[in-house]
């Protein structure tokens, strides 16, 4: 699969994909992330990972060592670093969209990874950023996008 073709996944699709409180959201984050998997897809950055570990233990209640398991699991996406090109290209998005700090930082994530969509809920649908594209996850489905279905290789949910 091109890297254009790849999807950047924002941290709130990780915490509903263990999130039973939420079932349909649920549902739908862990088809986008095993599509993600199955297709070689997917991309995050250590942000992403470091906010979901937070979350994930913080507000859901989650225990540590799922956390960290799951932490452990996506490293696999080789996430991407923050360095000092990655906060500079933040700054330039935080000034040019308008954006947080924080999503500026996820979306010169996403375009240092080489990626076309941006998996977030937290962004406006269809909003463009340079080349990345925002998808509401749970507004559309991976299918959409070209992401077939087919056996799950790993899954949060089997850890």
């Amino acid at each position: 699969m091109p890297a254009a073709d790849r999807f950047f996944v924002d941290t709130n699709v990780l915490l509903y994909e263990i999130d039973a409180s939420a079932p349909i959201k649920q549902r739908q984050a862990r088809s986008w992330i095993n599509r993600l998997w199955e297709e070689n897809a997917g991309a995050l950055s250590w942000q992403v990972l470091h906010e979901f570990y937070v979350n994930a233990t913080r507000k859901l209640r989650d225990p540590a060592f799922h956390a960290r398991s799951v932490v452990e699991l996506f490293t696999q996406w080789q996430p991407v670093d923050t360095t000092h090109a990655l906060i500079q290209r933040g700054w330039y998005w935080t000034d040019a969209a308008h954006l947080s700090y924080w999503d500026a930082l996820i979306v010169a994530a996403a375009e240092r990874s080489g990626c076309q969509w941006l998996l977030s809920e937290d962004f406006q649908a269809g909003q463009k950023l340079g080349s990345i594209t925002v998808i509401n996850p749970f507004g559309k489905f991976p299918e959409e996008f070209g992401l077939k279905g087919g056996p799950t290789r790993r899954s949060v949910k089997n850890i």
